[in-house]
């Protein structure tokens, strides 16, 4: 089960995945109204462009987030937004890989891109899951994750003009302590 997004690093370690042997099934998270209908847009876009890449068909879930977001943002302190949205992407990730018969949930994380994925705040994302994650390209840098991009036919879909999550705080957290 690899979460996907509308950006460069998620169908990127899909296809690395992929790429390896591994049966992927996408889970793109619906962020509205803290985004748009351009993003789903997008995402079904990458996926049509992953088939191509790695030869054959790949099954696309959506899952709503719109309401978690909102509810991160009413009843939790502003700067832990993003790691707390992680948190509960990887909570929905992890259930619907198991009712499909998921072994593992695999995200597009690069050490230290954003404030979500420095080690603290992966640490504290994963708490308490119970259920292993895959991380293809955490040590790779964002130029590596670009060529590999514009290889396999994504990237050019990924930097198209989106509608970024509005839902940010001015300053997130990068140190978030596991609770």
């Amino acid at each position: 089960m690899c979460l996907i997004s509308g950006g460069i690093d998620s169908p990127v370690a899909a296809y690395v995945l992929a790429r390896n042997g591994a049966e992927v099934t996408l889970l793109h998270m619906d962020n509205r109204p803290y985004s748009g209908e351009v993003s789903v847009d997008k995402v079904v876009r990458l996926a049509g462009a992953l088939e191509t890449a790695i030869g054959r068909p790949l099954e696309l879930w959506t899952a709503p987030h719109g309401l978690s977001q909102l509810r991160i943002s009413r009843h939790c302190q502003r700067n832990l937004q993003c790691v707390l949205c992680k948190r509960t992407m990887l909570k929905v990730a992890r259930n619907v890989a198991r009712r499909l018969g998921a072994d593992a949930i695999a995200t597009g994380d690069s050490l230290g891109q954003v404030a979500s994925q420095t080690l603290y705040n992966i640490n504290a994302e994963q708490r308490d899951l119970g259920f292993p994650v895959l991380r293809p390209l955490i040590g790779w840098d964002k130029l590596e994750i670009e060529q590999l991009a514009k290889e396999i036919g994504t990237y050019g879909i990924s930097i198209e003009k989106g509608d970024a999550c509005s839902i940010v705080p001015f300053r997130p957290a990068t140190m978030a302590s596991p609770c």
